[in-house]
Formats: C-alpha cells, sequence, structure tokens
C-alpha cells in the first residue's frame, strides 16, 4: 500500500522517538530505485525518510495488505 501527502498514519520503528505515534504525511520522496519514502509529521517534531513498511494507514480501515 502506497501513502499520499497529507494521509494519516502510524509510525511503526522501534528506534524512533515516533514509534507508535499517529503523524501527517508531508512529502513523498521515490528513490533511485523506484521505491517511496516520506517525511511525516507528529505534533512536536518529524521524521524523515521513513519507509513505506514502517507505517500503517490510521484510518482505521480494514485493509491489511
Amino acid at each position: 500500500m502506497s501513502f499520499e501527502k497529507d494521509d494519516s498514519v502510524v509510525l511503526h520503528d522501534k528506534h524512533s522517538e515516533y514509534d507508535g505515534e499517529t503523524g501527517t504525511i508531508t512529502q513523498v520522496m521515490e528513490t533511485m530505485f523506484g521505491d517511496a519514502t516520506y517525511t511525516v509529521s507528529f505534533e512536536d517534531g518529524q521524521e524523515t525518510g521513513v519507509p513505506e513498511d514502517a507505517l500503517e494507514a490510521a484510518d482505521g480501515g480494514d485493509d491489511d495488505e
């Protein structure tokens, strides 16, 4: 599942101080390998270069792909 700017997501990265927090995607960047990385803004900061597999949609949807 890919994400777009302004999507609400939950970050899952045990090495991040924002692990488990909900934030908003503010930028989508494509790597030279064609993968996307994201910048996610939280209430008190942001995390950059987040890979897609570290994010989960925060809308409570049931599309667990």
